[in-house]
């Protein structure tokens, strides 16, 4: 074959792949997916510890219900407002941190230690989780109202301020919070562990309650967004504010709300991950990372986008810790923007993206 035939049918099976629906693309992916793991598992199987595998694959699905929670927000300010909200992951930190705070406060200093939690009552772990939820969600809005609200459109002045933000939030933080990671107790009513059907094996259930609250979260947010009147005109005020607001809609309070949930969403990935996880002050930029991947995986403004993006990374994220080849597992990091490569490769504008 030669060079030029070659290069053609390079880009015919390119394109061709680009034109794929992206229900069907991600179907495809997916498969993909499902029959790596299925092969890996064959061979874990036959040759190595099936119980390891199940637990890294649990893990694996915690996270990305986690990373999904906080991703979400992100997808509903920047991937469907289109605001660049660079301080995503600060409320995230923050929220982490307001809980934990109040929390020690309401339990006089008994409940939280540094990975090492004891127990809590229900209402030791819920009253912190709202109040930071709100806080950080009056601190976004108000974030939006001061700084993001006469800059709409302007993407690089918008990232700038938000990065601003970010490192006064992160220095702030540092000052009054410390720089030690803690944990959130969990509710002493929630089992400590679960035990799994067709096995011997427990798991935590807290990290299964995080992904019953992602899956949820996520029916919630995709009814909001496609079946409400509220979504409708979130969705139609970003692609013609000036035709929205000749409807006789006030444009500004509703991206205000909008703003609000964005920022309440981290919020609350914060209070779940600083129970699942900890609260550590590098949470800013971490989960500012993961968000930007997840959206730019799945696609901007796609809520299913957001979801097979979180699966994907999260997947990716504990299998490579565990699996590759011992004295490498420190560069497991690597396979996640390889993913992010190959996707952009493919769909530069993310498996469900679609042109703004």
């Amino acid at each position: 074959m030669s060079e030029a035939t070659a290069g053609v049918a390079d880009l015919d099976w390119r394109s061709r792949l680009a034109a794929l629906p992206p229900g069907a693309l991600a179907l495809r992916i997916a498969v993909a997916v499902v029959v790596g793991f299925v092969a890996v598992w064959v061979s874990y199987k036959a040759y190595g510890d099936p119980r390891q595998f199940v637990i890294v694959g649990l893990n694996g699905l915690t996270l990305a219900g986690l990373y999904f929670v906080v991703a979400s927000g992100f997808t509903l300010i920047f991937g469907l407002m289109r605001v660049v909200n660079m301080a995503h992951g600060s409320l995230y930190m923050l929220a982490g941190f307001f809980a934990l705070e109040l929390q020690t406060k309401l339990t006089g200093g008994e409940a939280t230690s540094a990975f090492g939690s004891s127990e809590a009552g229900l209402g030791d772990w819920i009253i912190p989780l709202v109040v930071a939820c709100l806080a950080v969600g009056v601190i976004g809005l108000v974030m939006q109202q001061v700084f993001l609200r006469w800059n709409q459109g302007q993407d690089l002045r918008q990232a700038l301020i938000t990065i601003a933000i970010s490192i006064i939030i992160a220095d702030q933080t540092l000052a009054h919070f410390g720089g030690i990671a803690e944990s959130l107790a969990a509710p002493d009513s929630f089992p400590e562990s679960v035990h799994l059907p067709f096995s011997d094996l427990t798991y935590p259930f807290f990290r299964i309650f995080v992904l019953l609250v992602a899956i949820a979260l996520g029916l919630c947010l995709w009814a909001m967004i496609q079946r409400t009147r509220f979504g409708m005109i979130v969705r139609a005020g970003v692609d013609d504010r000036q035709m929205v607001s000749a409807l006789g809609i006030n444009i500004q309070l509703v991206f205000a709300a909008a703003f609000f949930l964005g920022a309440t969403l981290a919020g609350l990935g914060g209070v779940l991950g600083g129970t699942m996880i900890s609260v550590d002050k590098a949470n800013d930029t971490q989960y500012l990372l993961i968000s930007l991947i997840v959206v730019i995986i799945g696609g901007m403004g796609s809520l299913a986008g957001a979801a097979i993006g979180a699966l994907a990374l999260g997947l990716v994220d504990s299998f490579g810790d565990v699996y590759l080849p011992a004295g490498y597992t420190n560069y497991s990091i690597l396979l996640i923007f390889g993913l992010l490569v190959l996707v952009l490769a493919v769909r530069p504008l993310g498996l469900f993206g679609r042109p703004a």
